[in-house]
């Protein structure tokens, strides 16, 4: 149960409210965002998920550069609400197509209409209307309209669905829709690619309730292989914990409902077995994909998973997660990074940072930033990059002491260094180590997954003969918490 739910932008502007009890104060919305920007200026980095204000619990996630945020006074489950605020903005995303602060200015009123019906909304309007139908219809109550307002009564600040293809049956207003040619453009991660097409990212953001120019809709599906890398190195560069959590999402823009086959590795097991994916002398051979565990969408059929590994499912409509899973057995990393602080004087030290890209020369890594906090007693950092580096950036953060090095793109196969001469203000004592580090590292590679667990085929049920929906497949990976020790 929430008691508020509210879209804000990056500068704090209210794009979207909505009061549903009226037990939290109006002015929420500025208490959450002044905590929120004060709470990075203070240097504590970014706020919680969940944090409490006054006896207001506040949970909130960031979609796409806007602040999704609901509030409440009662003891609910951080985990429940924080999930349902990403249902609500896949919803939302779902029928504009594009999810920015422009589309949602332009399609309020298709917003406010999605929100009733995935959140139970109750005014004293409405009160009123039901006391008094009461009085005309006592004693039988039995009028369908009353019954129908009884029950809003009784669902006000809680979820009711969340699925894009039951919210088709309610809600019948199509969305104005935004010029994707007018967002920034985008990069290599959002190139979906099918044998030597390619496909740039902008064609999943249209709308599954718009129509294509001419009344018609091109028929076509998206499938994501995307998985997030949890990496920890020790000082001499050892790998002490690693893991993979990965989910294969999928969006159909196909009329109809056809059933879909989706084929993954054959020699795909799950559940531990304690050997390596690289033993080769291992009976699953070096083609195998060894998950911890894993679940499924309702939708997905496993009559025939455990023999041939293959899921069939029709499709709902929007977006949706197929499969999740989760690997922590060995795997290659696709970055190695080696960190070395050691001392240059009384007043100063020197840091190395060294990355190597270890995926294929034919890949591209991009939006790469490496963090390293330095320790509270350095006033100077001057920084000194390899000759010939193109992309680079480097900066000192002086109110939170930290150092950042960002690289706009890495091709594999290659070695990145930077070194940094620090300055400190008093005299170091003991080990310098203990107060610097760990080096912290975010990036995102398009077309690479290193779980190696691959789509073989899609396999769509064919209308007739001259059916041929395009489908494209993209694998992407990305940083969940890559770290190397001092």
């Amino acid at each position: 149960m929430i008691s508020q739910f509210f879209v804000l932008s990056q500068r704090g502007d209210n794009i979207v409210f909505r009061d549903y009890r009226g037990e939290v104060p109006k002015g929420s919305a500025e208490i959450f965002f002044r905590k929120v920007k004060f709470w990075k200026e203070d240097g504590e980095g970014d706020a919680p998920p969940v944090f409490n204000v006054d006896g207001v619990n506040y949970f909130h996630v960031k979609v796409a550069g806007l602040l999704f945020v609901a509030t409440t006074r009662v003891n609910v489950s951080p985990s429940l609400v924080l999930e349902l605020l990403q249902r609500i903005a896949r919803v939302i995303k779902d029928y504009l197509g594009i999810l920015n602060e422009d589309s949602l200015r332009k399609n309020f009123v298709l917003v406010y209409e999605l929100l009733d019906e995935v959140i139970g909304f109750f005014s004293i309007c409405s009160f009123l209307l039901v006391s008094t139908l009461c009085e005309i219809y006592h004693p039988t109550l039995q009028h369908p309209h009353i019954l129908k307002l009884a029950n809003n009564c009784a669902d006000f600040g809680y979820m009711q669905t969340t699925s894009t293809e039951v919210l088709k049956s309610y809600v019948f207003n199509e969305p104005i829709v935004v010029d994707a040619a007018r967002l920034p453009t985008l990069g290599p991660a959002s190139i979906f690619m099918q044998g030597t097409k390619r496909m740039p990212g902008t064609a999943v953001t249209k709308s599954v309730v718009a129509n294509e120019p001419g009344g018609r809709k091109r028929e076509e599906i998206f499938v994501d292989i995307i998985e997030k890398i949890s990496v920890t190195f020790s000082s001499s560069g050892y790998i002490l914990t690693s893991e993979i959590d990965g989910t294969i999402q999928m969006k159909s823009y196909l009329t109809g409902n056809p059933e879909i086959r989706l084929a993954l590795n054959e020699e795909l097991s799950i559940g531990r077995s304690g050997r390596s994916i690289y033993d080769y002398n291992s009976s699953t051979g070096s083609g195998a994909v060894i998950l911890d565990d894993c679940n499924f969408h309702e939708s997905v059929h496993l009559d025939t998973f455990d023999m041939d590994r293959t899921l069939t499912l029709v499709p709902p409509d929007g977006e949706f997660p197929v499969m999740n899973y989760r690997m922590t057995q060995e795997f290659k990393p696709p970055f190695r990074v080696n960190a070395l602080i050691e001392e240059a004087g009384a007043l100063r030290a020197e840091v190395i940072i060294k990355v190597r890209a270890e995926f294929p020369s034919s890949i591209t890594a991009n939006t790469i930033q490496v963090q390293m906090p330095l320790p509270p007693y350095t006033t100077r950092v001057s920084f000194e990059l390899e000759p010939g580096a193109v992309g680079n950036t480097t900066d000192f953060k002086e109110a939170n002491k930290r150092l950042e090095w960002g690289l706009k793109k890495i091709l594999g196969g290659s070695e990145h260094t930077l070194r940094a001469k620090l300055t400190f203000s008093q005299e170091f004592h003991g080990n310098i180590t203990r107060e610097a580090g760990p080096v912290s590292m975010t990036f995102t590679i398009p077309m690479y997954n290193a779980s190696r667990l691959q789509v073989k085929y899609l396999q769509i049920s064919k209308k007739s003969k001259a059916y041929n929906p395009y489908r494209w497949v993209r694998y992407v990976t990305q940083s969940n918490s890559y770290v190397a020790r001092l």
